[in-house]
């Protein structure tokens, strides 16, 4: 479809200035809704698909303006949305002319978005540029400025936002000795610049100085992650496999839980044993072995779980889950975490435990010891964590004895 030809946007009429009160699901709803019919119009019509993802971005930040964001959902709705629509605009076959009006339309929203919702456009600047001709171009437009906010007499707090735009565009650019020399001028350490400068020495086959570069980019407010990423990646590019291993594993591949993080080392390291990485895993994390109980289990290391969910807390509802799944597979295994999750629940841990969650892991650990045949063995067990001196286990032991099938 040609642009000529005025198209109705479902959503344009959505994201008018204010649009939206302060909460936020109905916002994020109204953005995945969006985000769905530019993807569906891209796959018919690139261009056209582009010029939705333009309007979007936009509008979004006005409108959005007045949601709660305390508890980051709309921002990270938002960051998810910017992600995926900006390889939109790049890919679109658009001309030179019409490339620029995107990408004036485009700069205009980063420099009207007063709640930096739309950042990543910065950062990505090259990409939209599409070509290096035109990322050249944009970069000389910054450059100058960035040069002045970066002197020597100006104030070490002064902020331009073309400064990311500027060194994406240089690096679409081929422009790799000049984002070296720029990021050099930096009155202080930011990783969101001087990660362009590993990426110019990786561009230039200059891999050792690029892991140098990262190293010392570690400062006040730098966070270690992205630099052990960073430095991990280059790493493994040169087949430094132990290296990487060693060095920044553990830092570059932490997820928000220890199972994402144990999947994560374990895909990137695909020649080493999942119970050599494990060890590893556990060692660097001292006192809190419980917590990568669910990271063995998955790796059908059903010793190894049970042996790290008795040496410090483990959350008695994943061990239950565990003893439920498992039971007519591993039965000892199911039976050996439901014992435990009464472990934990007697020493009173675990998050907002009821009288369900304590006759679930006893029917669990039962319903096990059936299968196996030692009934009277895992009920004895049971009977000596209910008579813990303790708050949780005079409380396993009055729910259990009101259960007809508990402990007597």
């Amino acid at each position: 479809m040609s642009l000529q030809t005025k198209h109705r946007w479902t959503f344009a009429p959505r994201f008018r200035k204010g649009a939206f009160g302060w909460r936020s699901q109905p916002a994020i709803l109204r953005i995945r809704e969006a985000l769905s019919e530019i993807k569906k119009t891209a796959r018919k019509d690139p261009i056209l698909g582009a010029e939705g993802a333009v309007l979007f971005l936009e509008r979004i930040s006005a409108a959005i303006a007045n949601v709660d964001g305390s508890s980051g959902a709309i921002g990270a709705a938002v960051e998810a949305t910017v992600g995926a629509l900006v390889p939109i605009i790049a890919a679109a076959p658009a001309d030179e002319a019409l490339r620029g009006k995107w990408l004036d339309r485009l700069w205009q929203a980063v420099e009207s978005d007063g709640y930096s919702y739309v950042y990543q456009l910065s950062d990505r600047w090259g990409e939209l540029c599409a070509s290096p001709e035109t990322a050249s171009l944009w970069a000389d437009s910054f450059i100058d400025t960035v040069r002045t906010i970066w002197g020597r007499d100006r104030p070490r707090g002064e902020y331009f936002k073309g400064t990311p735009a500027c060194l994406s565009a240089l690096y679409a650019a081929g422009r790799f000795e000049e984002i070296l020399d720029l990021v050099g001028l930096a009155p202080y350490k930011s990783w969101d610049y001087r990660k362009w400068g590993v990426k110019a020495h990786v561009a230039m086959g200059e891999k050792t100085e690029a892991l140098q570069f990262a190293e010392d980019s570690l400062g006040l407010n730098v966070n270690p992650f992205f630099i052990a990423e960073a430095c991990e990646e280059i790493l493994l590019s040169t087949g430094r496999t132990e290296e990487a291993y060693r060095e920044y594993a553990f830092v570059a591949n932490r997820k928000p839980t220890y199972l994402a993080t144990f999947r994560a080392v374990v895909s990137k390291y695909p020649d080493r044993a999942p119970s050599d990485i494990l060890r590893d895993l556990v060692a660097s994390t001292p006192g809190e072995e419980g917590k990568w109980f669910a990271a063995a289990k998955s790796a059908g290391l059903y010793e190894e779980a049970i042996e790290l969910a008795n040496r410090t807390p483990c959350d008695p509802k994943t061990l239950t889950r565990a003893a439920r799944d498992l039971a007519e597979t591993e039965p000892r295994f199911a039976l050996e975490a439901g014992l435990a999750a009464l472990r934990w629940i007697a020493e009173g841990y675990g998050y907002e435990i009821t009288g369900l969650d304590v006759r679930e892991a006893h029917d669990r650990t039962m319903r096990a010891a059936e299968i196996i045949g030692c009934r009277e063995n895992a009920l004895n067990r049971i009977r000596k964590l209910a008579e813990k001196n303790s708050d949780g286990g005079r409380i396993l032991a009055a729910i259990l004895r009101q259960d007809p099938g508990g402990i007597q």
